[in-house]
């Protein structure tokens, strides 16, 4: 989990331009602050091209800070860098409930899908209870962001912004994360004594399909 979102200077990246813009900003307006994060994002691609380090962190990294930068300039005002995050945030949310109102949770369509081990635990109900969990555990997340940074927007905190943004990211994301690992081996742990009671079974009727056609023949 922790090498899909970047590994730990991932973590790191993704707080640089969000810093980089406020401190410009603070000191040489607006139209520097954007530039500036703008550059910081596509320094740290090159560098992770260079370095050899996974791409896409820092692509999707590079476009979010775009669309933030943009939506800034749009709008004139510095709280817009951060419009785009605290929107996108109430949209996640409404998916992961979505999904768990659907009974499709979020949480383990995407596990089961990057690993390829099927739709096996949609069909026991522990398991995907475990997964019901572990989504709203990630749609609180959003939750928590969406209602503290736009409230922060509404009342011009700009410098605290940067900072929720920066706190109730991945580190807010790691606690969720911890759920989710949780319902994963929860459900791991189901399927396989599942699977061994059903293969069991099995073997029982074998057995005494050999032993009855055995004994009459």
């Amino acid at each position: 989990m922790l090498e899909q979102m970047g590994g730990v200077s991932g973590l790191f990246y993704s707080s640089v331009p969000v810093i980089v813009f406020v401190l410009a900003n603070s000191m040489f307006g607006l139209q520097a602050g954007i530039w500036s994060a703008v550059g910081s994002a596509v320094l740290i691609t090159v560098l992770r091209i260079v370095r050899k380090e996974p791409l896409q962190p820092a692509i999707s990294g590079f476009f979010g800070v775009a669309i933030a930068a943009f939506i800034a300039y749009r709008t004139g005002s510095a709280k817009g860098f951060f419009l785009f995050g605290i929107w996108a945030s109430l949209v996640y949310c409404g998916a992961f409930v979505l999904s768990v109102l659907v009974r499709w949770p979020l949480a383990g369509v995407v596990w089961n899908m990057l690993n390829g081990t099927g739709t096996a635990w949609r069909k026991d109900k522990p398991s995907r209870f475990g997964y019901d969990i572990a989504t709203l555990a990630l749609a609180a997340v959003f939750a928590a962001r969406f209602v503290v940074q736009r409230w922060l927007y509404d009342e011009n905190y700009t410098g605290w912004l940067a900072f929720a943004k920066i706190a109730m990211g991945y580190p807010l994301y790691a606690l969720a994360l911890l759920v989710v690992v949780w319902a994963v081996r929860r459900s791991d742990k189901r399927l396989k004594e599942i699977s061994e009671a059903e293969e069991s079974e099995e073997a029982r009727i074998e057995e005494r399909l050999r032993v009855k056609y055995g004994g009459e023949a």
